[in-house]
């Protein structure tokens, strides 16, 4: 089991946006851009900073479907998808659901499902979860435009596995495999991913 210290001075760390990190779990993911690397992140797990691949627009407030842009927001980690054939570090306590070839997520605004989970196969353009580039060996999903959903606000953002040499998203927060593995156990349905600027 990974073992996180506890530093001292909580106040300077709040302020600093680093949520505590303990045997209990994670509150808060800190995500701000690399600086002179717009698509490229720093995120901070209660004091541990990892590198991470953000969306090919940056870190936007205005978030619009295909802008390449990650939403600059508080977002809950609701819960998330595995590949029993390739991931197996999921030890966690978020809800964690098998990706299988009929696995797609709605990417048209207009239709019904938008920002949805949806069986293969769909008529509406949407993407396929089970990718050979393994980018959502484990995926979980972030709770932007879930509830309520507006049409053409951003789907599937996602915080995922990243590509090598952290190349830009579509919008999402990704983070290397071993990252994700040493993480996962300490996240929950109660932890918030933050992108900042």
């Amino acid at each position: 089991m990974i073992c996180f210290r506890m530093q001292s001075y909580s106040k300077k760390r709040e302020r600093n946006g680093a949520g505590a990190k303990n045997r209990h779990g994670i509150k808060t993911l800190v995500v701000r851009a690399r600086p002179g690397h717009p698509s490229q992140g720093l995120l901070n797990a209660g004091g541990t900073v990892f590198s991470c691949a953000l969306g090919r627009g940056g870190i936007t407030a205005s978030k619009r479907e295909g802008d390449g842009g990650t939403p600059l927001a508080a977002m809950r980690i609701l819960s998330g998808y595995f590949r029993q054939d390739h991931f197996f570090g999921r030890r966690t306590r978020l809800k964690m659901t098998p990706i299988d070839s009929a696995l797609g997520w709605c990417e048209v605004p207009q239709d019904r499902n938008y920002n949805r989970p949806v069986r293969l196969p769909y008529a509406a353009s949407h993407e396929h979860m089970l990718r050979d580039d393994r980018l959502y060996d484990a995926c979980l999903v972030l709770d932007w435009n879930i509830s309520p959903r507006l049409r053409g606000r951003g789907s599937a953002i996602f915080f995922h596995l990243a590509r090598p040499g952290f190349t830009p998203t579509q919008g999402c927060v990704a983070v290397t495999a071993k990252v994700m593995a040493r993480l996962l156990p300490y996240l929950s349905d109660g932890t918030v991913l933050k992108v900042v600027r």
